[in-house]
């Protein structure tokens, strides 16, 4: 007997979350520890993560196994929320309207911007001296 696993990658900057999503109680695991102690004691990041089960009623459903690299902490969580949505909705396509009128489902395209040759940064300049 296969167990029934939904498959989604999430992205936000250069995070990027794969996302399985399985029959189950609610657990939650990220790169092989259990979700609660990944970030830390960070409320906000916990309940950003929590938030596409949340508004469809399904945090106590499924399991849900997430590998996740690069990036910072904000980036991971929104890379995962993203995963997550998108997992959902294969899931069932009805959740769609939901994750989409809360933005769950749209890739935040901001990037950092790279650094230029000949500049001190992406846009900053180095000082102009006239003599």
């Amino acid at each position: 007997m296969a167990i029934e696993q939904y498959t989604a990658t999430g992205r936000r900057k250069t995070s990027t979350a794969r996302v399985y999503l399985r029959n189950g109680k609610g657990k939650i695991v990220v790169n092989g520890k259990p979700f609660p102690g990944h970030f830390g004691p960070r409320e906000s990041v916990d309940m950003m993560v929590k938030q596409p089960l949340k508004e469809t009623h399904n945090l106590t459903k499924y399991d849900i196994i997430i590998n996740v690299n690069g990036g910072g902490i904000m980036g991971q969580a929104s890379a995962i929320r993203h995963g997550i949505s998108r997992a959902l909705i294969k899931v069932n396509p009805a959740f769609r309207p939901t994750l989409k009128s809360f933005g769950f489902l749209t890739r935040d395209p901001r990037m950092k911007e790279r650094k230029k040759y000949g500049q001190k940064g992406a846009r900053k300049r180095f000082q102009f001296s006239k003599r």
